[in-house]
């Protein structure tokens, strides 16, 4: 495992981190397959996990609890997020800080998030939506002065609404946040506009999230997929999305070099950029950890690819659907 350096932090994390949303409720999920893929990332090199207290109700939290336990003696960088109160993924424009991100309710979620994984101090403290205007808005900047000084959290950071790198370089420009979490893939490419740039001057960390592109970027959707009974990408993979998403897929399949997988090729995209601090996959079974460490074992991709690459580009908007 290559290791980089988290923005001014200094931490020296995994390239390759672990995405800890599929295992905290999503359908099929199992705890046992989980615990022996965390097991297996550790000795992989993985040292940065990233869950959040809306993974399963504080689940996720908890398994990575039960790993960070088991392992006192090894620097495991735990990574969490609140969520907003009006329960809103994403924020809606125009609804103040207060309804969404009040004092109080922080606070009781950092006490929440301790708990679950039964740490004195989270590392990374992650709000899991965010507005720019929110910064307009003193009390949250000193109830994070608060946290870190009581100890409860060392750094924060903001996890950013999907297709809305835009949305956060308010933040990273004032100074006030540590780390950004933004989906980049080979897709959504528009993240290197403008937010990776302010976060290379005010050396502030990257977080590469949904560098599958939810799962697209596997190469197996189908016209006709389906998912079982309650699982959410039955509201995401709506038609129109689907369909858009194969001719994507499909256009990008010739361009694979011999031998290598398209979530290799993915990943190692990801990894080609210096601005990126860290990829977290998620990762549910002993195969994923095999496939998605050995990426970074691999190293960058030639930067022939990574121009062809460029071209498929696929610049989209929020929607209804798109959450």
């Amino acid at each position: 495992m290559r290791h980089r350096t988290f923005g001014r932090l200094g931490w020296q994390v995994g390239e390759v981190g672990y995405g800890m949303w599929g295992m905290g409720d999503w359908t099929g999920s199992n705890d046992k397959a989980s615990m022996a893929a965390l097991e297996l990332a550790v000795s992989k090199g993985v040292n940065f996990f990233d869950t959040a207290q809306a993974y399963g109700d504080g689940h996720s939290e908890q398994l990575l609890g039960i790993l960070i336990a088991g392992h006192r003696g090894m620097r495991a960088f735990s990574t969490t997020k609140v969520p907003p109160k009006d329960r809103q993924w994403p924020s809606r424009r125009g609804v103040p800080l207060v309804q969404v991100f009040p004092r109080a309710h922080v606070r009781r979620y950092v006490d929440v998030s301790r708990s679950n994984m039964g740490v004195d101090t989270i590392d990374l403290l992650q709000l899991h939506v965010w507005e720019d205007d929110w910064l307009d808005s003193g009390e949250l900047a000193q109830t994070v002065a608060e946290l870190k000084r009581e100890g409860s959290i060392r750094a924060f950071g903001i996890s950013l609404n999907r297709w809305e790198p835009w949305n956060g370089i308010r933040a990273v420009k004032s100074g006030f946040v540590d780390a950004v979490q933004v989906i980049y893939n080979i897709f959504e490419q528009a993240p290197e506009d403008a937010l990776f740039p302010a976060c290379r001057e005010n050396n502030v960390a990257v977080i590469a999230r949904v560098p599958f592109d939810e799962g697209s970027l596997i190469g197996d959707l189908t016209p006709e997929s389906t998912w079982p009974e309650g699982d959410w990408r039955n509201t995401y993979f709506v038609p129109e999305n689907l369909e858009a998403t194969v001719a994507h897929v499909k256009a990008l399949k010739p361009l694979l070099p011999a031998g290598m997988t398209l979530p290799e090729m993915a990943l190692r995209f990801i990894l080609s950029n210096p601005d990126v601090s860290t990829v977290i996959p998620g990762m549910r079974s002993t195969a994923h950890v095999e496939a998605n460490t050995a990426a970074s074992d691999a190293g960058p991709l030639s930067p022939e690819l990574v121009a062809r690459l460029r071209a498929h580009r696929w610049d989209r908007k929020p929607t209804e659907w798109s959450q």
